[in-house]
């Protein structure tokens, strides 16, 4: 049980290649959650993916030749703690946000 009240009421929310900083939900803000990411690797060289809450970067996938095309699902499970959750992608990757974020 993920402690959340409405632990099965999740959202989801797309990120495109070359995001910069998109924020979750409308508004996002601090106690929103991240159940999963879900990146999509199109062109591995610039396929990195990052994580933000509040300001604190968190890298989840760096552009590199060890990295294959295809699908990969992060459990993050996480509330943010400083701001609300914002991802940047680049060039190579898209996201599926799915948690519970601010409207």
């Amino acid at each position: 049980m993920s402690g959340i009240q409405t632990p099965y009421a999740y959202q989801y929310e797309t990120v495109a290649a070359s995001a910069t900083a998109q924020v979750l939900g409308g508004t996002g803000a601090t106690g929103d959650y991240v159940h999963r990411l879900i990146i999509s690797n199109v062109t591995v060289a610039t396929a990195s993916v990052t994580l933000i809450d509040g300001s604190t970067s968190i890298v989840l996938q760096t552009g590199a030749a060890t990295l294959v095309t295809g699908v990969a699902s992060i459990e993050v499970n996480a509330r943010s703690s400083t701001g609300p959750w914002k991802i940047t992608t680049g060039a190579g990757a898209t996201v599926v946000a799915v948690g519970i974020f601010s409207a």
